[in-house]
């Protein structure tokens, strides 16, 4: 079953396109974020550099926050109030065990979003298995642009 509907500007399982630049990349963030459903968690992998946060940015910022969007790398955990409710963007990229995240109220916190980001979290995916899980790759020769590919 699908997490958010198959819309011709977004993608279907197994379904990949690219994106030329850090605005598409944000606009491509705000059109999922008006496809997924209240209280969506998404998975995003790919490489550093790759576009995660930039995609991220474009998700949030559709639901209505206007400040800077950045990576909670170190803090581990970002929570965006949005007019929309909260948004959360956590990368579990520093995470030796996935348990850490579940002993910062992870459960809570996902459950009271109105979207939540998880960067690097495959270690989460057996826990919410409708979330979409989409990756971000940098093609070679092609340094501003991305491919997206929709795995779940």
């Amino acid at each position: 079953m699908s997490a958010f509907p198959v819309d011709p500007g977004l993608l279907e399982p197994g379904g990949s396109r690219q994106l030329r630049g850090p605005e598409e990349q944000r606009r491509f963030g705000a059109s999922l974020a008006t496809a997924l459903p209240p209280a969506a968690v998404l998975f995003l992998e790919g490489e550093l550099g790759a576009g995660k946060t930039t995609l991220t940015a474009g998700l949030i910022g559709a639901l209505g926050f206007v400040e800077a969007v950045t990576s909670p790398t170190y803090a581990l955990i970002h929570a965006y109030p949005t007019p929309a409710g909260r948004a959360l963007h956590v990368d579990a990229y520093r995470v030796r065990d996935v348990q850490e995240l579940y002993e910062l109220d992870l459960e809570d916190l996902i459950a009271g979003s109105r979207l939540s980001v998880i960067e690097w979290g495959e270690r989460l995916y057996d826990d919410y298995p409708d979330a979409p899980i989409l990756r971000l790759e940098h093609l070679d020769g092609e340094e501003d642009v991305r491919r997206v590919t929709r795995l779940r």
